[in-house]
């Protein structure tokens, strides 16, 4: 998930999606040995629709936990659905919702929540059922449960949190004398400091202290710039119909300090992603701002390491973040015995989540937070914490994974990154480009 962005999803009306039809299902993969509706479990088994986004390495632990959940639980038999990521998958989510051909229950990133819940697109889980099964809101970290609530309904429930955090070169940092005594990092508290070790790490290294690409890639500007804008104490607000209240001066912080990174020293000023997670793995830096979902990779890399949230280098603890949450797609007349299976399943599936941190991403469910098993996960255990200062986009109906929100934001600040461009005027860009979509209307609300 290096943050590659589509176009944000077409204006929906019932009559385009059945002249639509079957283009609502085009592009998707039906995973083998999950297609047919022929229960496992047998025949009074309920067959279940689920549809995901997740591919690669998240796929294949995905399809692992499916499997697990339906070896074990004869009462339903769930179908994986694939999707291409982004735009192609929320329109098509969009359009099965509309045209009355929705799944039983489906992935969708939590910072899309505020662009579909809003449009009747989706309908609200019955806590008390999900209580049944052991889902409660206690389960949750705060921010992570708080999230999927729209106008006091609960809309979503968070599988995980995939946030924004740090890895360092264990071996890089110890000869730079940034390690303490405990073996990690030592606290870092200020942005002087983190220059001060990041400069200590370049002269290990012999060519960059931190690692972080962004070039064409507003994804990951995003995620780093909001980071610190957070830290910062500041808040963004879009309300449909008002300008956008962006607070400038922490804007301007969080730009300039980047910059201050970017030197071409302690980091390079035109790294893209892919050029970042070599020079990383590859020992040429000490440091890497990257995502959970980049640990196996390092992983794989077989050198020493260890991972942290992102330091507090200005006040307040704050990590940009998103989450991959259960929704459950509109349907006009849902059979509600089959509707209470997919309670079931999903509550399996959080419960066995602690294979789902192993591929990094930090699980929802608190209970596989505090096991033992997972405290014995390394460094997924050291980085656990974010969960309880992750930021979501702010809430619009253009944000979230996938969406242009973060493209808009790269074409007025990838000058500031790359050429020292004044912070001032890229916001000041950025912001003139939000209040002409805050002028606009949810296309998926006047469906």
């Amino acid at each position: 998930m290096p943050g590659n962005e589509f176009p944000s999803i077409p204006s929906l009306s019932r009559r385009s999606v059945l002249l639509g039809g079957a283009a609502a299902l085009g592009g998707a993969a039906l995973l083998p040995g999950l297609s047919g509706c022929a229960p496992a479990g047998g025949a009074e088994s309920y067959p279940l629709k689920f549809w995901h986004l997740l591919s690669g390495g998240d796929g294949i632990v995905m399809a692992g936990l499916v499997d697990a959940a339906n070896g074990a639980n004869p009462e339903f038999y769930a179908a994986q659905t694939v999707l291409a990521w982004g735009t192609p998958y929320y329109t098509k989510l969009a359009m099965a919702s509309v045209g009355g051909r929705a799944p039983d229950v489906a992935i969708m990133h939590a910072s899309r929540l505020p662009g579909y819940a809003p449009g009747g697109l989706l309908d609200p889980w019955d806590t008390e059922l999900l209580a049944e099964f052991g889902v409660t809101e206690d389960n949750f970290p705060p921010r992570v449960w708080e999230k999927g609530i729209i106008d006091g309904k609960l809309y979503s429930v968070a599988l995980d949190a995939h946030p924004f955090i740090l890895m360092y070169n264990t071996e890089i940092a110890e000869q730079a004398g940034a390690l303490g005594p405990d073996g990690q990092l030592v606290e870092i508290t200020s942005p002087e400091q983190f220059l001060e070790v990041a400069r200590a790490m370049q002269a290990v290294t012999g060519k960059h202290g931190l690692s972080y690409g962004y070039l064409g890639d507003g994804a990951q500007m995003w995620r780093l710039f909001y980071t610190f804008y957070k830290q910062l104490g500041a808040d963004m607000v879009l309300e449909n119909g008002q300008e956008a209240q962006i607070d400038e001066e922490a804007a301007v912080t969080s730009l300039s300090f980047i910059q201050q990174l970017l030197d071409g020293t302690i980091a390079t000023k035109s790294g893209d992603y892919a050029s970042a997670v070599a020079e990383f793995v590859n020992g040429e830096s000490g440091m890497f701002f990257t995502g959970v979902w980049e640990l196996p990779t390092a992983q794989n890399a077989g050198f020493a390491f260890d991972a942290q949230p992102i330091p507090t280098l200005f006040g307040t603890p704050a990590a940009y973040a998103d989450s991959h949450a259960f929704v459950l797609p509109h349907q006009s007349t849902p059979d509600e015995n089959k509707r209470r299976e997919v309670y079931r399943f999903v509550s399996e599936l959080f419960k066995g989540s602690i294979d789902w941190a192993g591929a990094g991403h930090i699980p929802g469910y608190l209970p596989v937070i505090d096991s033992a098993e997972y405290a014995d996960l390394m460094p997924q255990a050291h980085y656990a914490a974010a969960a309880e200062v992750l930021n979501y986009d702010p809430p619009a109906w253009f944000t979230g994974s996938g969406s242009d929100f973060q493209t808009y934001f790269a074409e007025n600040v990838q000058g500031v990154f790359l050429s020292g461009g004044d912070p001032a005027e890229g916001i000041r860009g950025f912001a003139r480009r939000l209040n002409t979509l805050l002028a606009k209307p949810n296309p998926v609300a006047g469906s």
